[in-house]
């Protein structure tokens, strides 16, 4: 498939901007928007091109992904659909599979085919290693097998079902958390509570459950809408999830203690592994208390935090932490980073870092040695010293000028910073050399 065209109605905003990422390294992207001052932008930014029509998209399109608002799909689909291209192929990305499966068969000719999908992660994901990817197929065609193992060679797990068996599954995992979530943060709000007064009180628990919560309200509120009102499992979902909360308030305010605990304990065996979503959430927590922890250790020494959205690496001397915040010095210019969107780079993580973005120092060293002495022994504790790169020998010496018992030898060591290099020269002296 390389080389081949791939259109993107909908690439200026959302999954469909982030999809560029994932495909310009192996196609030609075109791309489509409701905004052309917007999208002419993003196409120039990402390395893609821009398309003011939808139905001109479709007609250059090998693969053709539909990326819009889910209350537009259909729409978007019966626009293009006499457009297609033949012997192409018609992708959906939404999170609702039944409507958008039903309008492709109804309006694509029968020269095109189509594959209803649905990538179980946002925009901002950044990577999609391991990232969940649901196909529902009423049919497959040439096309099918073509794109399971590009999707299968980007490492995602791929799950094959029917469009009906994919939206009840969603309309646990989407809607019905959305709709507790947003319930319990609208609660929060009527309750006029300030979230960051909790914050003196909160356990790891609370703090990972209001994470959690405010990622789904902070979403696009029209898109968590439709997600509710057009999965056509929604209204039980909701009713049910109504009835459960109201059973639970009715039974805890008639202080009804065994009808309490027979609901939780029916809950709680129906959730599954326990053991292994303590082990899960245990880990999560350990791993925020850890990098806390690293930081706090390493005020005053030098650090490497990563960008987890955009990337980027920002080294320097870490002047403070405290629970949102870590600020960097660099020379005289401080940063301020949010911890929540950081990383820390391990030790050899950031050594490799600044051996690829780091102007490296390199200087011939010559030194006089005892006459017996050992050179690999030497570059093996040149290597061991902090940011050196490399060490090699390049010239051994004992001429008029050097004593019959001692020898000259002159290195060649790469190193990241001047300071670096006169580690080494100190260490040639401790082996007793003599530099020249």
């Amino acid at each position: 498939m390389i080389k081949m065209n791939v259109g993107i109605i909908g690439g200026t905003d959302g999954l469909g901007k982030t999809l560029i990422y994932y495909f310009r390294d192996d196609f030609d992207v075109y791309i489509s928007g409701r905004d052309h001052n917007k999208g002419r932008k993003v196409a120039e930014e990402l390395g893609a091109n821009y398309i003011e029509s939808n139905a001109g998209l479709a007609n250059i399109s090998d693969i053709l992904v539909i990326s819009v608002p889910i209350e537009h799909t259909s729409d978007v689909i019966r626009e293009v659909a006499p457009f297609m291209k033949t012997g192409s192929v018609m992708v959906d990305v939404t999170s609702i599979k039944e409507e958008p499966l039903k309008t492709m068969a109804e309006a694509l000719p029968d020269t095109v085919e189509y594959i209803p999908t649905h990538p179980v992660f946002g925009p901002r994901t950044t990577v999609l290693d391991n990232q969940i990817i649901v196909l529902t197929p009423d049919k497959k065609g040439k096309w099918y097998d073509r794109v399971y193992r590009y999707l299968a060679g980007k490492n995602m797990q791929i799950i094959e079902t029917s469009a009906e068996k994919h939206d009840f599954m969603m309309s646990i995992v989407q809607v019905l958390t959305h709709f507790s979530f947003i319930s319990t943060a609208s609660a929060i709000e009527k309750l006029s509570v300030d979230i960051a007064e909790t914050e003196d009180y909160e356990s790891p628990i609370y703090n990972l459950m209001i994470d959690m919560i405010a990622r789904i309200v902070s979403q696009n509120p029209y898109l968590t809408y439709n997600i509710q009102a057009m999965n056509n499992n929604g209204e039980k979902i909701r009713n049910t999830f109504t009835e459960a909360a109201t059973e639970l308030r009715d039974v805890i305010n008639a202080k009804d203690e065994d009808k309490f605990v027979e609901i939780a304990i029916k809950a709680t065996k129906n959730m599954g592994d326990i053991t292994n979503a303590l082990g899960r959430s245990d880990k999560a927590i350990g791993a925020l208390n850890n990098e806390f922890i690293y930081l706090n250790q390493n005020v005053g020494q030098e650090v490497g935090l990563k960008h987890i959205y955009s990337g980027t690496v920002h080294v320097g001397i870490l002047e403070s932490v405290d629970k949102k915040t870590a600020v960097l010095r660099k020379g005289n210019k401080t940063k301020k980073l949010r911890l929540a969107n950081i990383r820390i780079l391990i030790p050899e993580e950031l050594y490799e870092w600044k051996v690829e973005n780091l102007q490296t120092k390199t200087e011939s060293i010559s030194c006089v040695f005892s006459k017996n002495v050992n050179v690999a022994t030497i570059e093996e504790a040149v290597m061991n010293i902090d940011n050196i790169i490399d060490i090699k020998l390049t010239d051994a010496y004992n001429g008029p000028q050097i004593d019959a018992d001692s020898i000259s030898l002159t290195f060649e060591v790469t190193a990241l910073e001047k300071t670096d290099i006169e580690n080494v020269k100190k260490l040639f002296t401790g082996f007793g050399g003599q530099i020249r």
